[in-house]
């Protein structure tokens, strides 16, 4: 019953708000393929839409002001302010599923504009040899690229964009104001802080990997565990019939005066078989317990005989010195009814739901129910809401095994297992046990 307190309590604002950084670094984080979109991995659609929105309005917007500024501004001809316009501006829109292609392109163009800008008629007075515009452009792309590419990437375009301005001071014209230096800082800038984000979100991704994985293997060792414990439960059950065919196979012939010699072999070989079955058990048993001592650190409780449906009655007694209301409705004859293993299954299950009460919903309202028919017993535990404020400090001291243990005695009998929270905030637990061989064919 460990989603007992998911299913009553909300999450805390304290904890949404904690998380918030993290489902922003989650979308900022390196997509897994190349040539997949930014912001791919994010939960909405708008979000997924955002980066085609963003760097479609810069190329609206930068498209007509740098045509416009070299034509105005610097005198470069119509057709070459065009073109470069053109050149400077659309391969950003390239930046969202591919940046560096987009940033080759845009470099040359640049390169390309500031070669042709030494020529034009009132380049002198005005920035050379990026544009205002172009930086701009630049920077945006700066962006795409540091959320998407590796460090050694950002750290290899960050100093041939350097190179690039460097190489140009050669051809500085007279009177312009020089931008070389400048698009090289804020470049670096740009780089860094979303290289950094990006860092982020790739940490925080295998962070949450992480957790993911611990979580399957808390699980799986959960799971290993309920099964051992059962598999030594039931040893006590398996060997008092291997014992007893030992026992009739080794009396048969004092039972059965004048039985052929052939007869008697058989049943010797039988009563042998049937010890070296029992050693094998044991065998098993000690290595299920693990404690190297052949089973005799378990103590007492692992010697005591294994309880069953006629002990739900002291099993509710206990839970209600305890201080928890239990009702119970114990069908006459259900132990004798149910197999052993049935028997003992139906215990563990009412025990298991009865602690989980009394950890997730100390003082709430419970009926626990066992019923039979010719064909299954019915197991039965339902609570209401719990009664009492400490609920939420006690949530924490369960070990997850509850469901889990449940799920697997029910497996083993061939039955089936309901569990759920309730609408007024209780839970329920119901199981249905076969009396009938169900139970070996699952097997």
């Amino acid at each position: 019953m460990s989603n007992q307190d998911e299913a009553r309590a909300g999450t805390p604002a304290a904890a949404q708000g904690a998380r918030a950084p993290v489902r922003f670094t989650a979308v900022l984080r390196t997509p897994a393929r190349a040539a997949e979109p930014l912001f791919a991995q994010a939960p909405k659609a708008w979000q997924r839409m955002l980066p085609y929105v963003v760097v479609g309005v810069f190329v609206v917007s930068l498209l007509p002001a740098t045509i416009a500024v070299l034509t105005n501004d610097y005198k470069a001809g119509g057709g070459w302010a065009g073109a470069l316009g053109v050149a400077q501006t659309v391969p950003l829109l390239l930046a969202v599923t591919r940046p560096v292609p987009a940033w080759a392109l845009v470099l040359v163009a640049d390169t390309v504009g500031a070669v042709v800008l030494t020529h034009a008629d009132e380049v002198a007075g005005h920035a050379w040899p990026w544009t205002p515009m172009s930086i701009v452009g630049y920077l945006v792309l700066m962006v795409c690229l540091g959320l998407r590419a590796s460090i050694r990437t950002l750290v290899g375009v960050w100093l041939v964009t350097g190179a690039v301005g460097v190489v140009l001071g050669f051809f500085e014209p007279g009177g312009v104001t020089t931008t070389a230096a400048l698009l090289f800082v804020l470049s670096g800038s740009f780089l860094a802080v979303t290289g950094a984000l990006r860092g982020v979100g790739d940490a925080q991704q295998r962070v949450a990997e992480q957790e993911s994985i611990n979580e399957a293997e808390r699980a799986r060792r959960t799971l290993l565990e309920e099964r051992a414990r059962i598999a030594r439960e039931l040893h006590d059950v398996v060997a008092h019939h291997m014992s007893v065919i030992t026992v009739q196979a080794d009396s048969a012939p004092y039972r059965l005066p004048g039985m052929p010699g052939p007869v008697q072999e058989e049943f010797t070989a039988i009563a042998a078989s049937a010890r070296e079955s029992l050693s094998e058990m044991r065998r098993l048993l000690t290595v299920l317990r693990g404690d190297g001592t052949n089973g005799e650190a378990g103590g007492a409780g692992e010697l005591a005989p294994q309880p069953g449906i006629g002990r739900i009655q002291q099993l509710v007694e206990a839970t209600v010195r305890a201080g928890q209301p239990v009702e119970l409705s114990l069908a006459a004859g259900a132990e004798r009814a149910a197999p052993p293993a049935v028997d003992l299954a139906a215990y563990r299950i009412v025990q298991e739901a009865l602690a989980n009460v009394v950890r997730h919903a100390p003082g709430a309202e419970t009926r626990v129910s066992v019923t039979h028919d010719t064909s299954e017993v019915l197991v039965l535990v339902v609570n209401g809401p719990s009664a009492r404020d400490t609920a939420r400090a006690l949530e924490s001291s369960g070990t997850g095994h509850g469901l889990v243990g449940m799920q697997e005695r029910v497996r083993l009998t061939g039955g089936t297992l309901d569990t759920g929270p309730l609408p007024d905030g209780g839970f329920r637990v119901a199981a249905r046990l076969p009396l009938n061989d169900a139970s070996e064919e699952a097997s």
